[in-house]
C-alpha cells in the first residue's frame, strides 16, 4: 500500500470520524462529480448559443466568441480566488459563493440588452464555474490516499461529463423558448440543485468541512524546490501542453470544414474526442496511484505529441476520426495530473490555491493556443503549421516534466512496495 498525505481532521474529532478511502468518501466523491457537471454548463453554453446571439446583436462572430474568451479568463482567475477560500474556510463556502455567481449571472445573461453586457456575464459566469473544478479536485484529494489520483481524476471529468450533457439541453432550450429565457432557466434550476447538492455534502462532511492541516505529514515527492519555484514550472508546462491540446479541440470543426467534410463531422470529431477524453481521465488515476503523478503526466504528454503528429500526415475522413478518437484518449489525463502532482509535493495546507494557479496556467495555454493556431492559419493558409507547432510546445512541456523526474529520482525514497517518490 502507497503511504499518502492526507489533511487530517480537527483535534475534536476522533480518528474514526471520517476514514480516506471509505464508503463515505466514495459518497462524497459522487456528490462532487454531480455538483461539477452541473456547474459547468457555461463552458458549454456559450458556445451552442454563438450563432444566435450574433444575430441578435448583429455583431461580428469574433466579437460574440470573445463571450467565451472572458468566460475562460474568469474560470482560471475564479480557480485561484477559489482555491484560496477552500484552503482557508472549506470546500462548502467557496461553493455557496460559485452558486450565488451561476445563479445571478446566467440570469443577467439573458437579460442582456447590449452584446457587452452579455459577455461581461459571461465572465461571471467564468468566476462562478471556477470552484467545480480546480478547488473540488483539490478538497476530493483530501478524502483519498489509496485512490487519490482516481479519485482526482472522477471530479475533473465533470466538465466532460457537462461537454456531453449541456449542449443538447441547451440546443433544445434556444430552439423552444429563445436563448434569453434559457440562460435565465439555467441559472434558477443550476443554483437550485447545486444548492441541494451542497448541502448534502455538507452534511456528509461534518465538521469536516474546514480541514486542519497543521499536524498533516509532509509531502510525499522530494523535488529540492520551493513551493513557488514548482508552481512556476508546473504553470509552464501547463501552458505549454494546453496551446499544443489547443489546436485539435479548438479547430478541428473548421479544420473539416476547409477540408470539405462540412463543420457537422468536425462537431462529431470534437463530441468523440470528449467522450474518450473521459475515459483517458480516469484510466490515468488509476496509473497515477501506481506510479505517482510526474509519471503520468509524462505518459500522457508523450502521447498527446504522438497524436500530433498523425495529424501532420493523415488527413482523409477516416483517419480524422481515429486520430480524434486516439487524441481524446492521450490527452484526457494531463490536466488532472498537475493536480496529483501538486497534493504529492506541496503542503496539503496550499494545496487548492496552487491548483488553481497551475489550472489557471492551462486555461491561458487554450486561449492562447486556440488564438495563436488561427494566427498561423491566416498567415499560413494551412492548419499544418499549426499543427507543428503544437508539437513544439509539447516537447517543451515534456522537457519540463522530464526534469521534474530526474529531480525527483535525485530525492527519492522507497516509501511504499513499487514506488519510488
Amino acid at each position: 500500500m502507497v503511504l499518502t498525505v492526507h489533511a487530517p481532521n480537527h483535534p475534536g474529532q476522533t480518528p474514526a470520524s471520517f476514514t480516506p478511502d471509505s464508503r463515505q468518501a466514495w459518497v462524497r466523491l459522487v456528490l462532487a462529480l454531480v455538483i461539477g457537471s452541473i456547474g459547468a454548463v457555461g463552458m458549454w453554453a456559450v458556445v451552442v448559443v454563438i450563432p444566435v446571439v450574433q444575430t441578435e446583436f448583429a455583431a461580428t462572430r469574433g466579437a460574440v466568441s470573445l463571450a467565451f474568451t472572458l468566460m475562460m479568463f474568469g474560470f482560471g482567475l475564479g480557480g485561484v480566488i477559489a482555491g484560496k477560500i477552500t484552503d482557508r474556510f472549506g470546500i462548502v463556502p467557496a461553493m455557496a459563493i460559485s452558486i450565488a455567481f451561476l445563479g445571478v449571472a446566467n440570469v443577467l445573461a439573458g437579460l442582456s440588452g447590449q452584446l457587452w453586457q452579455f459577455v461581461a456575464a459571461y465572465f461571471l459566469i467564468g468566476l462562478g464555474t471556477s470552484a467545480t473544478f480546480a478547488p473540488l479536485m483539490a478538497e476530493a484529494s483530501h478524502w483519498f490516499e489509496r485512490y487519490r489520483g482516481l479519485a482526482v481524476t472522477i471530479v475533473a471529468s465533470g466538465n466532460y461529463v457537462a461537454g456531453a450533457m449541456w449542449p443538447p439541453i441547451v440546443s433544445w432550450g434556444t430552439q423552444e423558448i429563445g436563448w434569453r429565457y434559457t440562460h435565465i432557466g439555467i441559472g434558477i434550476v443550476c443554483a437550485g440543485l447545486m444548492t441541494v447538492l451542497v448541502l448534502i455534502l455538507r452534511v456528509q462532511m461534518g465538521r469536516d468541512t474546514v480541514h486542519d492541516h497543521a499536524n498533516a505529514p509532509p509531502p510525499r515527492v522530494d523535488l529540492r524546490l520551493s513551493t513557488n519555484t514548482l508552481t512556476v514550472l508546473l504553470s509552464i508546462a501547463s501552458i505549454s501542453c494546453c496551446v499544443a491540446m489547443a489546436m485539435p479541440q479548438v479547430h478541428i470543426v473548421a479544420y473539416c470544414g476547409d477540408l470539405g467534410y462540412g463543420v457537422a463531422r468536425g462537431a462529431e470529431m470534437l463530441s468523440l474526442m470528449m467522450g474518450c477524453g473521459i475515459v483517458s481521465r480516469i484510466g490515468s488515476g488509476y496509473l497515477a496511484d501506481k506510479i505517482g503523478g510526474i509519471r503520468t503526466l509524462l505518459v500522457g504528454s508523450l502521447a498527446q505529441g504522438f497524436a500530433l503528429v498523425f495529424y501532420l500526415f493523415f488527413d482523409s475522413l477516416t483517419s480524422l476520426y481515429l486520430i480524434s478518437a486516439m487524441f481524446g484518449l492521450f490527452q484526457g489525463g494531463i490536466v488532472p495530473s498537475y493536480a496529483i502532482i501538486v497534493r504529492e509535493a506541496m503542503p496539503a495546507s496550499e494545496a487548492a490555491t496552487r491548483v488553481g494557479i497551475v489550472i489557471f496556467a492551462s486555461v491561458f495555454g487554450m486561449s492562447f493556443g486556440g488564438w495563436v493556431s488561427g494566427v498561423i492559419f491566416d498567415a499560413t493558409g494551412s492548419y499544418a503549421a499549426a499543427f507543428a507547432n503544437g508539437v513544439a510546445w509539447n516537447a517543451l512541456n515534456i522537457g519540463i516534466v522530464v526534469l521534474l523526474l530526474i529531480r525527483a529520482r535525485m530525492g527519492s525514497v522507497k516509501i511504499g512496495p513499487g514506488f519510488a517518490t
